[in-house]
């Protein structure tokens, strides 16, 4: 069975540097076995790709597409945290915030969007628990935010 590197490299995905916080916390917390990743946001070379309330200017199909992007950013954290994915055994739980129009409701959807990138570079591991909430507003009115906490070896 590949790597989880040797998958990303399959995928055809270049890991991006660990954003840089934009405020006062740091881009991981470790405490014993666990990897807590600060919230994502999905910025690729430092600029944002969407901006808007999804179900309003962003459609869902966008929006998963950039909760993939944050799915990646957490990634990129975890790896600067831990060093090598292989030391990964579980990805425990994803949050997905998605900033959403009154009417909208498909948050989970929304948020397929980096469970998917995460079973795919994780295999079985990649499979977590997750929560998937709807919010009014989130930094630099982006569409979607996504936290992760993992077990590492």
């Amino acid at each position: 069975m590949s790597t989880p590197e040797e998958r990303i490299r399959e995928l055809g995905i270049e890991l991006p540097e660990v954003v840089p916080p934009v405020a006062s916390y740091v881009p991981t917390a470790r405490t014993g076995s666990l990897v807590y990743t600060a919230g994502q946001i999905p910025l690729v070379k430092g600029e944002l790709g969407a901006t808007g309330k999804v179900g309003a200017e962003v459609s869902a199909q966008e929006a998963a597409r950039q909760a993939r992007i944050c799915a990646l950013n957490a990634i990129a954290a975890l790896k600067a945290e831990v060093g090598e994915l292989s030391r990964i055994v579980r990805i425990v739980k994803v949050v997905g915030f998605v900033a959403s129009a009154p009417d909208f409701h498909g948050q989970p959807q929304v948020v397929d969007g980096a469970s998917d990138l995460l079973a795919e570079v994780f295999g079985d591991a990649g499979r977590h628990a997750r929560s998937a909430v709807g919010v009014a507003v989130l930094p630099r009115d982006v569409p979607v935010e996504v936290e992760l906490i993992a077990e590492v070896a």
